[in-house]
């Protein structure tokens, strides 16, 4: 579905390099209205959505019945940041778009129809127990996940094959979720090379993405994390950067290899 690379022009930050962000979590509070962006890649990468959306909805697309309110809630407030964002035009039916795509306007489907206006996948998470579980999201650029393998878990099960996430910073995770304030959103970013530009990379547990021999593209996601005032639930942007290598310095590349290989 994606046959050439959709590339930013840089990074807006190096996490690896930034001791703020090199150790996990790596977290840092938003400046303003910045848990929503719009790149110079927002055309190209929303007519990718808008081809997955429309030919697997159910792939990219999973919503818990008691989630409901929440993605009503999240559907409300994007909606309010588009209306003070450049670029979109807004009616009572529809959305307009930077690239001059008409999006419906559809409250029955909030998610859906948000994963056609912002660059941004969408999850929601809400208390379980102890932890906080995946209710709901539109996944339209997964990093080596599958959204049908991990809707209805906690974030121990989402993260369970990942070798760094341990008792120890789960806790410190499931500290951190209940201490987000609706008027204080948080960001962190991760960083992996690859040799492949495409979006869509799901893959089931133990299915291990190809390791990279050239290290042509870099692979950031910008991760927002704010809490809804009405519902309560906690909303997990991401925001996905792929550049090519050559868009920082050898010094710069060699670093991020020796983290993350």
């Amino acid at each position: 579905m994606q046959d050439q690379p959709i590339l930013q022009d840089r990074l807006p930050h190096l996490p690896w390099i930034d001791p703020r962000t090199r150790r996990l979590p790596g977290i840092l509070p938003v400046e303003g209205r910045d848990w929503l962006r719009l790149d110079e890649a927002y055309g190209p990468q929303m007519a990718l959505r808008d081809r997955l959306i429309a030919a697997q909805p159910d792939i990219v697309h999973a919503l818990l019945p008691s989630a409901r309110p929440a993605a009503d809630e999240l559907y409300r407030t994007v909606l309010d940041w588009l209306r003070a964002a450049p670029g979109f035009t807004l009616t009572d039916d529809s959305v307009t778009r930077p690239d001059g795509v008409t999006v419906p306007l559809d409250p029955d489907q909030p998610l859906l129809t948000l994963g056609r206006l912002v660059q941004e996948d969408l999850c929601l998470m809400e208390p379980q127990g102890a932890e906080y579980a995946l209710t709901g999201a539109i996944l339209c650029f997964p990093a080596s996940w599958s959204l049908a393998q991990k809707i209805g878990r906690p974030l121990t099960g989402i993260h369970d094959p990942v070798p760094v996430y341990d008792a120890d910073l789960a806790r410190r995770v499931a500290r951190l979720f209940d201490a987000i304030r609706p008027e204080q959103p948080l960001w962190r970013m991760n960083y992996l090379t690859y040799d492949d530009f495409v979006l869509h990379q799901p893959r089931i547990e133990g299915d291990r993405r190809p390791q990279p021999t050239d290290h042509v593209y870099i692979r950031c996601e910008r991760q927002c994390l704010m809490r809804l005032p009405v519902t309560r639930a906690v909303v997990f942007t991401i925001h996905t950067y792929v550049v090519d290598a050559a868009t920082v310095t050898p010094e710069e590349l060699a670093a991020l290899r020796e983290a993350v290989h």
